[in-house]
């Protein structure tokens, strides 16, 4: 899987609260479309208007800290990023990004490097990111087989619908 974007730069510290305020939790209830127009509002306003498919964030440490709403992972996605590549990440929040299909790379040296608006490209199969304007390279490890499986099929509910089970369970037919 090799994906290529433009990057928005972000800090440390970036909770799902700044991805997507706690306040509109429950304009999910019937419709999540309507979160989008909200999505990252205080940290880059009018991010919705501005991303395109296939933009990828880079970011400090502690991505995704805080609650465990599945909202901030599934927005970013569904906005068009393709990835998000960070120092570390919440683990709740990794998790949820994995299961929803969202690739989600811990480097150490990108995102030092990386300035708004730089081209990266992630190649997760040969495991490397790459500040192409910069040309910077960072080696990455490759994601486990079933978490690659979970990608590429769009997260573990589109796995399951397509496969009849997760990866990581043997059929036991």
């Amino acid at each position: 899987m090799i994906k290529q974007g433009r990057c928005w730069k972000l800090g440390d510290n970036i909770s799902t609260d700044h991805i997507i305020s706690g306040k509109y939790k429950f304009e999910a209830i019937n419709d999540i479309n309507r979160m989008l127009v909200h999505l990252l509002e205080e940290v880059i306003p009018e991010f919705y208007k501005l991303v395109r498919p296939g933009d990828i964030i880079v970011a400090g440490r502690n991505f995704g800290k805080g609650s465990s709403r599945e909202q901030a992972p599934r927005l970013l996605k569904m906005a068009g990023v393709g990835a998000v590549i960070a120092k570390s990440f919440a683990h709740i929040f990794y998790r949820n990004s994995i299961n929803i299909g969202l690739p989600v790379i811990i480097a150490k040296t990108i995102p030092d490097v990386t300035q708004n608006g730089d081209i990266i490209e992630i190649n997760l199969v040969e495991g490397y990111v790459k500040n192409i304007t910069r040309n910077v390279v960072e080696p990455i490890h490759p994601y486990p087989k079933f978490i690659e499986q979970l990608l590429n099929a769009g997260g573990i509910i589109e796995y399951i619908k397509r496969y009849g089970r997760p990866p990581w369970r043997e059929s036991t037919g």
